[in-house]
């Protein structure tokens, strides 16, 4: 593949990203940022997932990720709770409230799916969702 076309999927995957994240910003009804919204989502994804290894998944430092989850922590939406193989290091899990929030999330990401994705017929869609899956596992498989 040419240089230009490895460069210009690097920016098109970017600017889809940025697009994205910007129109997340328009949440509303569940009175997160997008930073807790997408910490709640992780740990309903991961739940009992050790916080570095969470701030690992997010790309935050952990003492971002702390705050973060302290956040959470204090509108009932997560705890930490002992790791059982490591006393230094806490698991986060996700307490009952979290439920409606998860879902209003959740709602809202699939109607910015929706409009992303606006144009594209069901083939081209599992086309797309098939080779971005493909991508991520080839650039996993180098690590």
């Amino acid at each position: 593949m040419a240089l230009e076309q490895q460069e210009s999927l690097g920016f098109l995957l970017a600017d889809i990203s940025r697009l994205m994240r910007q129109t997340y910003q328009r949440i509303e009804g569940c009175g997160l940022t997008l930073a807790q919204a997408r910490l709640l989502l992780y740990v309903a994804r991961f739940e009992g997932v050790r916080q570095i290894d969470l701030a690992e998944m997010l790309e935050v430092k952990p003492i971002t990720l702390a705050r973060l989850i302290d956040q959470l922590v204090e509108v009932d939406l997560v705890e930490r709770r002992p790791d059982p193989n490591d006393r230094r290091a806490h698991q986060i899990f996700l307490r009952p409230a979290a439920g409606d929030h998860l879902t209003k999330i959740r709602q809202f990401g699939a109607e910015v799916q929706s409009e992303a994705l606006a144009g594209l017929n069901q083939e081209q869609v599992a086309t797309l969702f098939f080779a971005l899956k493909t991508m991520r596992e080839n650039l996993c498989s180098r690590s």
